[in-house]
Formats: C-alpha cells, sequence, structure tokens
C-alpha cells in the first residue's frame, strides 16, 4: 500500500466516524509511525509502507475510528511547549489551562511555595518548575496512576516536584503555600451530554463532579485559608459559564476577585488573594 493510498482510506474511514479534520488525522497518524514529517508524506505519496507500517497504522486508525483522542494514541503531547506524556490515566492537558500556569507564574513571589491540586499529568506543576526554578513545587492527585504519570513527566523535564496522594489539600493541611492553583472537575451532568466523545474516554473523575459543576470549587475554597501564607493567592480554572459562581466564593473566603479570559473571550482564570 502507498503512503497516498493509506492516507486515503483513513480519512475516509474517519471521516465515517464523524472525527473532527480526519485528513489532518490521518497524516498525523502515519507521521507517528513512519517518522517522516507530514510535509514529505504528501511530497512521497507514491511512496510503499512496509508491512510493520501498514499493521501498525491500521491500528491507530482502528482507535481514533472508535474516537480515542489522538493524544492518547501517540502517548504524548505539548503543553506551555513542553513535550508530556499521556496515558488514559490522565486529563489530556489542553491550551486553555495555560492560561492558569502563565496566570500562577505572573503572580508567584520570588522564591515561593506553590501547590497544585488535582495534577494529573503535571503540565501545570512541571511546567511552573521549569520556568520558575526559583518556586519550590508541590502537586498532589488522589489518583495513584495519575501520580505515576506526573512523576515520570517531572523527570522526563528534568525538575524537581513534591507529590502527594491524598484528596484536595488533606495530605498538605500542616503546611503554608504562596499560591494554590487547581484546574478541579467542574463539568456539570447537565452539559456531559453537549461534549464530544472523545471526553468519555478520559478518565471521568478529573472531568465531572457529578453535580451542579461547583462541587470541588466549593470545598478548595473552604479548605485552602488553612494552607494559604497571608496575602497568599488561590488560582482556579473554571468553566466559561462558571465566572460569576467561583468568584463569589473566593470572595467568601479568601478575598477580592479577578477574573482573566482565554484567547477565544472566556472567563478562564478566576483568583483572589
Amino acid at each position: 500500500m502507498t503512503v497516498g493510498e493509506a492516507l486515503a482510506r483513513a480519512e475516509s474511514r474517519l471521516l465515517g466516524a464523524g472525527v473532527p479534520e480526519p485528513a489532518l488525522n490521518a497524516e498525523q497518524l502515519l507521521e507517528g509511525v513512519t517518522g517522516t514529517p507530514r510535509l514529505l508524506l504528501h511530497l512521497n505519496r507514491g511512496d510503499v509502507l512496509s508491512e510493520t507500517e501498514s499493521a501498525r497504522f491500521e491500528e491507530r486508525v482502528s482507535r481514533r475510528e472508535r474516537r480515542e483522542p489522538l493524544q492518547y494514541i501517540e502517548g504524548e503531547t505539548e503543553f506551555m511547549g513542553f513535550p508530556f506524556s499521556v496515558t488514559r490515566d490522565v486529563l489530556i492537558p489542553r491550551p486553555d489551562t495555560e492560561i492558569l500556569c502563565e496566570e500562577a507564574i505572573r503572580r508567584l513571589v520570588p522564591g515561593g511555595r506553590l501547590f497544585d491540586l488535582g495534577t494529573g499529568s503535571g503540565a501545570l506543576a512541571v511546567s511552573i518548575a521549569r520556568l520558575r526554578p526559583d518556586t519550590e513545587v508541590w502537586a498532589g492527585d488522589l489518583s495513584e496512576a495519575a501520580l505515576a504519570v506526573a512523576g515520570e513527566n517531572a523527570k522526563r523535564n528534568g525538575v524537581h516536584v513534591s507529590f502527594v496522594l491524598g484528596n484536595c489539600l488533606e495530605p498538605v493541611r500542616h503546611l503554608q503555600y504562596d499560591m494554590i492553583i487547581s484546574n478541579p472537575p467542574y463539568i456539570s451532568e447537565q452539559e456531559r451530554a453537549e461534549l464530544e466523545p472523545e471526553l468519555e474516554m478520559e478518565p471521568a473523575m478529573a472531568l465531572f463532579d457529578g453535580a451542579d459543576g461547583l462541587t470541588f470549587y466549593k470545598a478548595i475554597t473552604k479548605e485552602a485559608p488553612h494552607c494559604l501564607k497571608p496575602g497568599g493567592f488561590l488560582l482556579f480554572e473554571i468553566g466559561y459559564r462558571q465566572a460569576e459562581a467561583v468568584s463569589a466564593l473566593l470572595a467568601e473566603t479568601i478575598g477580592t476577585p479577578f477574573r482573566v479570559r482565554d484567547y477565544g473571550g472566556n472567563w478562564r482564570v478566576v483568583g483572589a488573594a
């Protein structure tokens, strides 16, 4: 089978499965198999794939056809320009979450201590450790499997992060931080039915709160004052409909809230000190 034939067949299958941008997905999947950049695949459409390459490509296309996210198939993604391993034990880092990372870095005091609550792949904690090496970075999660991935990503990026296992801020109640950040599960049950199929393959505990989307914001804003130094920041990523509700929670327990929009113009980060 030639490169051109393989791409055409894959595109047709992915289109039939409702995969967005089927041609681009097919090219990315084949690039991952052959190691040949997409541009060169186009220039060499007559090249013949080996039996091994054809089999690997078929396996990858079948997975994508079932709407498995491309990042899980590849086993990695990028966040803040850094490489991260991802498995189905962790949420795939999104570009929107980079807004939270950038805002945290901007407001961190020199030599400060930060806790990333619900770290998942470790994207936030590891990126901050790379970009602010003066910061003492801690990160926690309820999932042992997620912490294993996060630990691998810290090693991959050559940084030290202190990881702890446990619920919310319970493992670090004896410590105080200059900043606590979190991208908690904030998709409500009402919104769940509106989502693309790919999200159903990501860990539910990292996406859905089983209620109105505010469960974890309520818990964290209640516990955070015990773990924040005077003047310390609490920063959240939020869903685009949650700015008012989360701001109100922060105003009750932390201080005067502020908001930051994402590149699409939606409110994406809410914080207070």
